[in-house]
């Protein structure tokens, strides 16, 4: 029994690093992979065939859900051509193409735009909107968790569909696995027409599990649109151990943006259902100027020709003239990003990064920490917050703001789809930058020296976990 699990070893560890070899794109992510397959017998091969292998190399990847997600990306909607953003100065335009090649969206002018700090605000402006529905309600997210939130939501909804309402949900299906069962059928005895994104089962498992849709999206008539890093999940109007209340960004968006957010949803919507007869016209409507702010959708994941959310932020940091600002909590992107992100400093730019001092994963902690030393080193001032923040932010020079689900790790940039919002307006950007400053002021900021001075225990759990970052 023991030479025939030692053969088996051999030959799954062989073909496990072939492949690796063969498929690989990034020799650091190709080693920690090789690593992981060594120091795992059996079970790190098995890693690697569910969450390492570039299914979008093989013919499977492209199945009739993925084909039939592509062709309605492609369809054509005249109501996205007007109020479209035009730039004189010519770093804001180099941007807007950039996001217009990589996620098929560009600039529209006239929105109004209001950023919600909080989680217990964020819900309370949702609600309200939510109240005033008159045809439909569409809502998008990672993570449904039951709790006073998810209770007041069904409550609700089961208000207005007896008022005539139309409500659609869409969640990922692993993010929300507690929505299985009992707590989706309530859903859909009230009359919601809810589905799961890329479901967990065995017959679409390696090609589904690694690729989830971390989305936050609410729209409501097509009138009023919410999206930013906020779940539906008790964390962020409660405390609890460890972490307290959640603190995270969002926004709530009307004009001409709505449009473009909206086609989001309806295409992972369409690609989620099993509705066939699924009109784009039915949903979207003209829209009029109500602001005097140009934004721009920023919709990428694993479907996408190019790492859309990478290039959005190093695109957004190359335009950099004076001052960058990231706040994360899991800060642990690949080293185009390190790279750009260091350029960026010794060119003189101001740059502060602002992490909550704990954290819901162990492992992102001490990858994000491995990284500080050498960031400090050219300049980069990182501040320790107490509170958790879930917020994915980046703020450049006095006009560029970005607020969305993606993060700055290698899972947003590669695997997971992600939305943001890219706002090209000073006076938001003065609005976040007080705000960044304010928390900065009350964080604990990392200085080389002490940082130098940690304990050789921590040392090494950031070396390990730096190791295996591609895979967290």
């Amino acid at each position: 029994m023991k030479t025939a699990f030692i053969i088996l070893y051999i030959l799954i560890s062989v073909w496990a690093i072939g492949a690796i070899i063969y498929h690989g794109r990034r020799p650091s992510r190709s080693i920690s992979w090789a690593l992981a397959i060594i120091t795992l017998p059996i079970f790190g091969a098995i890693l690697y065939y569910l969450f390492g292998v570039n299914r979008r190399k093989f013919k499977f990847y492209n199945t009739k859900e993925f084909e039939k997600r592509n062709k309605f990306a492609h369809r054509k909607n005249s109501k996205q051509e007007t109020f479209l953003a035009h730039f004189d100065d010519i770093r804001k335009e180099r941007l807007n193409r950039l996001i217009k090649a990589s996620s098929n969206t560009t600039g529209k002018s006239g929105n109004k735009v209001s950023v919600l700090q909080d989680g217990g605000e964020t819900f309370n402006v949702l609600f309200k909107a939510m109240e005033e529905a008159q045809k439909f309600i569409h809502v998008q997210y990672y993570i449904l968790e039951r709790g006073n939130l998810l209770d007041k939501m069904l409550e609700l909804f089961e208000r207005k569909i007896k008022e005539g309402v139309e409500v659609r949900i869409i969640y990922d299906s692993l993010g929300s696995y507690k929505l299985r069962g009992r707590p989706r059928k309530q859903f859909q005895d009230i009359g919601v027409k809810i589905y799961p994104i890329m479901p967990i089962r065995l017959r679409n498992l390696l090609f589904s599990l690694n690729f989830r849709n971390h989305r936050k999206i609410v729209v409501i008539d097509n009138k009023v649109a919410f999206t930013g890093g906020v779940n539906v999940s008790d964390k962020y109007i409660k405390r609890e151990n460890g972490l307290g209340k959640w603190k995270d960004t969002h926004l709530k968006l009307e004009g001409p943006i709505v449009n473009d957010l909206h086609m989001v949803f309806l295409k992972d919507y369409f690609f989620a259902s099993k509705e066939t007869d699924f009109q784009i016209s039915d949903f979207l409507s003209e829209q009029e100027t109500v602001g005097n702010v140009d934004a721009q959708v920023v919709a990428g994941g694993p479907d996408s020709k190019h790492p859309t959310i990478m290039q959005q932020y190093i695109g957004m940091m190359n335009q950099a003239e004076s001052s960058i600002c990231i706040a994360n909590p899991y800060f642990v992107p690949g080293e185009a990003f390190l790279q750009s992100l260091k350029i960026s400093a010794l060119e003189g730019v101001d740059i502060s990064l602002l992490v909550p001092k704990k954290s819901d994963s162990k492992a992102a902690k001490f990858a994000m920490f491995s990284h500080f030393e050498e960031l400090l080193k050219v300049g980069i001032k990182i501040y320790l917050r107490e509170d958790f923040s879930h917020s994915k932010i980046m703020i450049v020079d006095d006009d560029l703001v970005s607020i969305g689900s993606g993060n700055f790790d290698i899972r947003s940039f590669e695997l997971n789809y992600e939305t943001n919002i890219l706002l090209y307006n000073k006076e938001i950007n003065a609005e976040m930058t007080k705000e960044f400053k304010k928390i900065c002021g009350k964080a604990n900021p990392v200085t080389l020296e002490r940082f130098q001075n940690r304990t050789i225990w921590q040392k090494f759990l950031e070396g390990l976990f730096k190791f295996f970052k591609p895979l967290i």
